[in-house]
């Protein structure tokens, strides 16, 4: 059973680099990450010139001292394979190692992820070292597994060398066959692109307005992220022949590709770098996504559960963010690094790694802080994490839990990729988005991703009351069936506009919208259009019953609908513009499920009448009273629940529990009105 990760402990990390520190310093750094409560380091992941300074020259005698030291010391070790920084011996001699602009310009050597999966030489090159590598160290006892790269496709997710052209050819002519096919699928014939001979076809290169053909652009969005996973195949294929049998591979980040299948094939577990404090970066700063600032990076952890059900932090923040050439971002305030911990715990994380333990002194990320300043001095940082590590000493029965959601938000890799390089894709899915995140984190009501990939069964849906579908402009009939059963055996399921609007290769369907939905729906759209700038926000009243009819915000696009089967009820419309009375919200009951069209985006506003009118908003309202400024997450286990109450605010808040619970971190049973501090947590358990 693997050390990290095993359901039975939670643990601490950091990352440490013995390349950048003297020899003399090692031991100490080692016996004061034990006396703060760290357990794990990651280390190696931008060190190939230790392993191999020259070509077919290799020297292992490095590592070999500082992993003795760390067996003496009892200090368990995440080793990286170097593969992310090739050294400069490498990219002098082979050029074609190189990425390239889409201008052909090669990336050159000088800081990091300059090289591109598809050159054979460098794939040769890597392989070799990673073997080397894994026959050496991998038998070592302080060695718990492996981390593959890092952060692939992080610095770029474009990919223009000549090995790359080469490879986007053999990767559609292996999809399509034959040159008629591809012409087909591509639409070729707009704008007389028609493909007479493979020779011709080429990644996307610069065009008039850079507008190259959208569909030859999937495809390559489709490409770009078969090869990352390819390349982590390639380097866990040669890992899983040496390591012990309780040894892990894992690599860190999500990042513009399908992380579903690199973990699929690759992995045995996600880990994820969090940074909550970009939210305060100097450049990005500005209300960012409607002023949840740091809570954002509850919605990127809540993508990495969709990846791997359980999950490691390999980067977690501890001090300021900054390069030399970009980014600044100020050091947590006291209680942050603590919060933010406790957000990754919270959403599922049961192993937590710094980074990093100490600042660097040299190269570009010289701001970067981590848990130490350059000097090593006692500072509030590593207190707060020793406070940390004491208190998940009395949490450590959580490990192994899941999170807990009945509402997912549901996704496809094909709709965040049409969604990149379509403009008006990319307005509704950014709206809704930030509206559906903004409103169940509003409303305390705990959401899931689920992605429809091939293969997946209709059982994971039922997993999930409610299932929002905020715009399935890609869909196929196949993802269509699956959403029609998940229905049919009482599932719940609202679909917003432009549904249904393009096959798998982004062609635009014949058929009436909301195309291969449209028997699900039970509504057909008549009329569509952005929303024209002179009528501003348009507006959907929503009746309901007895109920006082509701104002819903349909921002940026409105489908105009109609009933399309006799059990169809219309509960909204429109109450503007030309369209004013037109159906804009349509319920279709289906099997013993639901569904709702409808036929706009959702704001924040929008999204919470959703969810609080089907009533799934506060799903803990019995037990609690919290503020907006509060987020709450539940994970179980065993019949037990156990509540995360995150304040994100600087300022103390009030909550109300209405039940007695036991709060693990003071070790006593706790009800009625109490303050929380700013920063504050408190870790609630309701026995089963």
């Amino acid at each position: 059973m693997s050390y990290l990760l095993d359901g039975n402990r939670m643990i601490l990390g950091t990352c440490y680099y013995p390349e950048q520190w003297p020899q003399d310093m090692w031991q100490n750094d080692l016996q004061r990450m034990h006396e703060t409560g760290i357990e794990v380091i990651r280390i190696a992941e931008f060190a190939w010139n230790k392993f191999e300074p020259h070509e077919n020259v290799y020297d292992f005698s490095f590592f070999d001292r500082f992993l003795d030291l760390c067996e003496d010391e009892k200090m368990k070790v995440i080793f990286c394979t170097p593969s992310a920084t090739p050294p400069a011996w490498l990219t002098e001699k082979y050029p074609e190692v190189l990425n390239a602009r889409k201008d052909g310009v090669l990336i050159r050597h000088g800081e990091r992820r300059h090289y591109n999966y598809n050159s054979p030489i460098y794939r040769k090159m890597t392989s070799q070292l990673v073997e080397k590598m894994a026959q050496h160290y991998a038998a070592r006892s302080c060695i718990i597994g492996w981390q593959i790269d890092n952060e692939i496709n992080c610095e770029t997710d474009e990919f223009y060398s000549q090995s790359d052209d080469i490879a986007f050819r053999d990767f559609v002519h292996q999809k399509y066959q034959t040159l008629e096919k591809l012409n087909q699928e591509w639409g070729t014939v707009f704008w007389n692109q028609t493909y007479t001979d493979w020779s011709e076809v080429h990644v996307p290169r610069i065009t008039n307005q850079d507008s190259t053909n959208p569909h030859e652009v999937l495809d390559y969005k489709r490409f770009v992220s078969d090869s990352a996973c390819r390349w982590a195949g390639m380097q866990s294929d040669i890992l899983r022949r040496y390591l012990k049998p309780e040894d892990f591979i894992t690599t860190n980040g999500l990042f513009n590709l399908d992380n579903h299948r690199m973990a699929q094939e690759s992995l045995d577990f996600m880990t994820y770098d969090c940074y909550p404090n970009f939210a305060y970066m100097t450049e990005l700063y500005d209300g960012w996504k409607e002023g949840l600032l740091d809570r954002e990076w509850s919605r990127n952890l809540s993508e990495v559960r969709s990846v791997s059900g359980r999950f490691g932090i390999m980067e977690q923040q501890s001090g300021a963010n900054g390069w030399t050439t970009r980014m600044e971002s100020p050091t947590p305030r006291p209680g942050q690094i603590r919060l933010w911990t406790m957000q990754s715990i919270a959403h599922g994380a049961d192993y937590v790694s710094y980074f990093r333990w100490r600042t660097s002194t040299m190269g570009t990320e010289i701001y970067w802080h981590g848990i130490l300043d350059y000097s090593s001095r006692e500072n509030r940082r590593i207190r707060e994490v020793r406070q940390i590590a004491g208190e998940l000493s009395h949490m450590q029965e959580i490990a192994g839990s899941t999170y807990r959601a009945r509402v997912a938000v549901v996704k496809t890799h094909d709709n965040e990729w049409d969604a990149q390089l379509d403009r008006w894709h990319h307005r509704l899915e950014e709206c809704s988005e930030n509206g559906i995140f903004a409103a169940a984190t509003h409303t305390h009501t705990p959401m899931d991703y689920l992605y429809l990939q091939a293969g997946t069964q209709v059982e994971k849906l039922q997993k999930y009351e409610l299932l929002i579908f905020p715009h399935a402009v890609v869909i196929t009939s196949e993802q269509a069936g699956l959403l029609e059963e998940y229905v049919r055996r009482g599932g719940k399921l609202i679909l917003g506009c432009r549904a249904g609007l393009k096959n798998e290769n982004g062609r635009c369907t014949m058929q009436d919208l909301p195309g291969v939905l449209r028997s699900l729906s039970g509504a057909v759209v008549t009329e569509f259009s952005p929303v024209a700038p002179d009528d501003g926000m348009m507006y959907v009243k929503w009746e309901n019953g007895g109920e006082r009819p509701i104002r819903l915000p349909a921002a940026e696009y409105n489908d105009l609908l109609q009933p399309d089967a006799s059990d169809s009820e219309v509960l909204g419309v429109y109450n503007d513009s030309y369209y004013a009375g037109t159906p804009a919200l349509i319920r279709h009951p289906h099997g013993k499920g639901t569904v709702w069209s409808y036929g706009s985006t959702f704001t924040e506003q929008t999204a919470a009448v959703f969810l609080n009118r089907l009533g799934f908003a506060e799903p803990y309202g019995d037990l609690f009273e919290l503020p907006e400024q509060c987020e709450i997450a539940c994970r179980e286990k065993a019949g037990d629940r156990y509540f995360f109450i995150l304040n994100y605010d600087k300022k103390p808040v009030h909550i109300l529990l209405k039940k007695k619970l036991k709060d693990m971190l003071r070790g006593e049973r706790v009800t009625g009105e109490m303050v929380l501090s700013g920063y504050g947590v408190m870790v609630l358990m309701q026995e089963g």
